[in-house]
């Protein structure tokens, strides 16, 4: 049986917010049955850097959480701006965050949250031999310390389920994978 798309035969908007929308649609599967009421949250594009300094530490930030309610220390991530490509964004949000830049940076993986119900993506990138070159600039609701951790303290916290963030947790643990070949 090859699996195949299914037809969206109405879409109607829910809520409308600049960092959520919620849309319902009406489907039909290959086969024929509708379903009346899928739920599609829509986002904007996110990044996440693994930030590695010239000593080889990492860039790291920690932050409150509310959906969880408690602080914790994650990789630099955040949205990408209208007109922005992925890689500008994920320097910018770097320097913004923590105050480091420069590097050589690629491309690690793109990643979902969740495809059965989100429509967006998050670009995971790595930047080896970045250096601070100013102080944070954040935004108005933002609370950010930054944090530099040596390689084992962040193993640490994925091997000890300390990072909750699967989005974070991902690229960390393709890295670490990846080393260790």
């Amino acid at each position: 049986m090859k699996i195949q798309k299914w037809e969206t035969l109405k879409s109607e908007y829910l809520f409308q917010r600049p960092w959520l929308t919620a849309r319902r649609d009406t489907v039909r599967l290959p086969d024929g049955r509708t379903n009346p009421e899928y739920y599609v949250l829509e986002y904007p594009d996110w990044i996440n850097v693994i930030a590695l300094t010239t000593e080889g530490d990492f860039v790291m930030v920690e932050q409150y959480r509310h959906g969880l309610g408690d602080v914790f220390t994650e990789l630099v991530a955040g949205v990408i701006e209208p007109g922005e490509t992925p890689i500008e964004a994920a320097r910018r949000e770097l320097l913004e965050e923590s105050g480091y830049g420069g590097g050589d940076w690629e491309q690690f993986m793109v990643i979902s949250q969740n495809p059965s119900c989100s429509n967006n993506l998050t670009y995971c990138f790595i930047a080896k031999g970045v250096v601070k070159i100013s102080g944070q600039h954040l935004d108005a609701n933002e609370d950010i310390a930054v944090r530099i951790l040596k390689e084992d303290e962040v193993y640490a916290l994925l091997r000890d389920d300390k990072m909750k963030q699967a989005l974070m947790a991902a690229p960390l643990w393709k890295y670490f994978a990846l080393k260790s070949r």
